[in-house]
């Protein structure tokens, strides 16, 4: 939580940036704990369709979420760059499934500007903001907001 702190009074962001589809999107580095390739999972009945099931990892069950499919993000094809990135988020262990991992950036206050409003049919409450480097758009997102909402019932799921 200090650390976090610590970043946004200092002002400057480190963020793990990753691909989804032919956009790039960046999470809190602090929030990653460890990078890795896709492997089977288990399914879990009675999921939504972007919880593409658990893992054993280490003996701690993991549930891995495929955001190509939470942000409606069409072909979800599974290939050797597919990666999932372990994230300790609320004192919980959840997998991401996403197209690829690219760095680790770090952004100041100049770098990152509000995201635009959009119509009340797009949901843009979990995007902090959109980053600018160099020639790239990073849409960065506040992952823990987005892991613990009420819509990706993992909460539920991990206390089961």
């Amino acid at each position: 939580m200090q650390d976090n702190e610590e970043q946004m009074t200092s002002g400057s962001r480190e963020l793990l940036t990753f691909t989804l589809g032919k956009e790039e999107y960046g999470i809190d580095i602090l929030k990653v704990q460890e990078i890795r390739g896709y492997d089977a999972v288990t399914t879990i009945a009675n999921t939504p369709p972007f919880i593409k099931g658990v893992i054993n990892l280490r003996g701690i069950i993991v549930p891995i979420v495929d955001m190509r499919i939470k942000f409606n993000l069409g072909n979800v094809e599974y290939n050797q760059f597919t990666v999932v990135i372990i994230l300790n988020i609320a004192h919980r262990v959840v997998g991401i499934v996403v197209d690829g991992v690219s760095d680790v950036i770090t952004l100041t206050p100049e770098q990152l500007k509000n995201a635009p409003e959009f119509s009340a049919g797009l949901d843009t409450e979990y995007i902090l903001g959109l980053g600018t480097v160099e020639q790239r758009m990073i849409i960065v997102v506040d992952i823990e907001k987005l892991m613990t909402s009420r819509d990706m019932e993992l909460v539920e799921l991990a206390a089961a």
